[in-house]
């Protein structure tokens, strides 16, 4: 199996897009994450998922602007790549302000 890289990306959810529900802000992740061509790690299984936790799931109404989210990824990427190539794909309102790896 191939070296698996872990992040921690921070993110902001303010605007009108505090109304999207926690399952929505998944599916918008996993897209974003697939439009920008990210190699991501999948679980395994017969219905293989990528591999995307959230710390917590925020609440519907309430905006945030330190959102938690890790991802794992087969290839190494500097924090600033990850952060351009991903927000390029978000809207507005939800933007990663920070990466690490972890």
């Amino acid at each position: 199996m191939k070296e698996v890289f872990n992040y921690q990306l921070v993110f902001t959810k303010i605007g009108v897009l505090k109304y999207i529900s926690h399952l929505d802000i998944l599916r918008l992740f996993q897209r974003a994450l697939r439009r920008a061509d990210f190699p991501l790690v999948f679980s395994q299984g017969f219905h293989p998922l990528p591999k995307i936790k959230f710390e917590r799931a925020l609440k519907l109404g309430v905006e945030s602007k330190g959102e938690k989210l890790y991802l794992k990824l087969r290839e190494l990427f500097t924090e600033k790549e990850l952060i351009i190539r991903l927000n390029k794909q978000l809207p507005q309102g939800i933007q990663i302000i920070s990466a690490s790896r972890i």
